[in-house]
């Protein structure tokens, strides 16, 4: 499926750039990191004034393009896998 390429053309993959992973706009800010910070609760707004060199359709981009990511392949979750906070796990 190519559609991708044109969608989300301010989403770059650059093998020497952040260890080859999606990065927007071929800066040093890849889409884990812009969505990370979403997920921890900062909003569009302050994402935009901590880097500015981000702009708004760039977010939207990130959005877009892990939605798209997440359909094209399932990860199942490990049984074995621990839990954060279990006793024994050593992540307290």
């Amino acid at each position: 499926m190519e559609w991708h390429h044109y969608k989300y053309e301010r989403i770059t993959i650059d093998p020497n750039k952040c260890f080859g992973k999606p990065c927007i706009r071929g800066l040093r800010m890849p889409v884990t990191s812009l969505l990370s910070y979403l997920a921890s609760g900062m909003t569009v707004e302050e994402v935009l004034e901590e880097w500015p060199e981000l702009e708004l359709e760039d977010i939207y981009q990130a959005l877009g393009y892990a939605a798209w990511a997440m359909t094209e392949r399932v990860s199942p979750l490990e049984e074995g896998v621990p839990k954060l906070g279990r006793q024994g796990d050593g992540l307290h």
